[in-house]
């Protein structure tokens, strides 16, 4: 079968190889794929630039569903056919303090899709019970397909950050991370959602202003600390998520937060800091990391989808999986927020 394989860590070294269909092991579901998304780390791959250690060759691919098309030994309570979404942690040690916690999502030891283990941009993949969803009747596969990511906004904003009904909320970022943690904030009655870009996102901000971001400020054009700072009481807001893949962005975030209150970052930065911590200390600013997700999440999110309270569609664009190369260039240029390839 084909698949899209990241290769080597040299830049540009991800390709269209055919692999051998995989079997299911005892404890595991073959699930073939109908929709699996595009990620920002799938890009880092592809241009050799991500922080994180890979095992190449790789199918590429953590963001998927689809339905059952063979089982395992050990796999009751499961039937081919049933419609399903995955969670990314293909292994974990399961005997740490984390994983024995459910903090799994944190095991020292885990692999993901896509890069510690075979991904799902091809037409089949494996994937343990553990970390089976069912898709309710009434979410499609597309949906179904950016659980993934949904579930990166919900830990970040739902679980982590305790939004509270008249916040005045900032997310930092008009990729797809940023905009479901704007929709994640929006399911708390804030007084005002604002999200942050540059000019040059072109077409995210439109959809932007259609999954609810009630304004919109220019990172590269305006002073959005001042801004910020106006909109409130001036003290500044009382939750602020960096959806950005920068370093530098935390700064501005600890400038308009205000005292006592909450930044979640999400986006990784590499870059070293450059500037002083201190208002962090000044203001008793709450600052979360944020990472991944757990089971809970998932079925929270799924809830939530077939709730209809998350507007999706209008964040995508669909591809063959053949086309996976546009795809990728649509999502680096802004394009759409998020690619989708369909296998099939």
């Amino acid at each position: 079968m084909k698949a899209v394989v990241n290769y080597d860590p040299k830049p540009g070294s991800v390709e269209m190889q055919e692999i051998a269909e995989p079997t299911p092991r005892a404890g595991e579901a073959l699930i073939r794929v109908r929709a699996v998304g595009v990620c920002g780390s799938d890009l880092h791959q592809y241009h050799g630039t991500q922080s994180w250690h890979v095992n190449y060759p790789v199918v590429l691919g953590h963001e998927f569903a689809g339905e059952i098309a063979a089982l395992g030994e050990g796999m009751e309570g499961w039937k081919v056919g049933d419609r399903v979404t995955c969670e990314t942690a293909a292994s974990i040690c399961g005997d740490c303090l984390l994983c024995r916690t459910g903090r799994y999502n944190l095991c020292p030891k885990r692999l993901g899709y896509g890069y510690g283990t075979h991904g799902a941009m091809t037409r089949f993949a494996r994937a343990p019970a553990r970390i089976l969803h069912r898709i309710p009747e009434n979410v499609p596969y597309e949906d179904a397909a950016m659980t993934e990511p949904c579930c990166v906004a919900a830990n970040a904003v739902i679980e982590l950050s305790n939004p509270k009904p008249g916040d005045l909320v900032v997310v930092f970022g008009t990729g797809p991370i940023g905009l479901l943690c704007l929709q994640m904030a929006r399911l708390f009655s804030p007084r005002l959602t604002v999200l942050v870009g540059l000019s040059e996102d072109g077409a995210r901000l439109q959809v932007a202003e259609a999954v609810g971001a009630e304004r919109i400020l220019y990172f590269d054009k305006e002073d959005v600390v001042k801004i910020i700072l106006n909109l409130s009481d001036g003290m500044g807001a009382d939750l602020v998520v960096d959806a950005v893949g920068s370093s530098a962005v935390l700064e501005p975030c600890l400038k308009m937060t205000r005292p006592a209150g909450h930044i979640s970052k999400v986006g990784w930065g590499p870059e070293p800091l450059g500037y002083s911590l201190d208002p962090l200390v000044q203001k008793a600013v709450t600052l979360q990391g944020s990472f991944s997700h757990t089971y809970a999440t998932w079925e929270r999110v799924l809830t939530l989808m077939s709730a209809k309270k998350l507007s999706l569609a209008p964040m995508r664009h669909l591809f063959g999986l053949q086309d996976w190369q546009p795809a990728f260039d649509a999502m680096e240029k802004r394009a759409t927020v998020k690619s989708l390839l369909i296998p099939d």
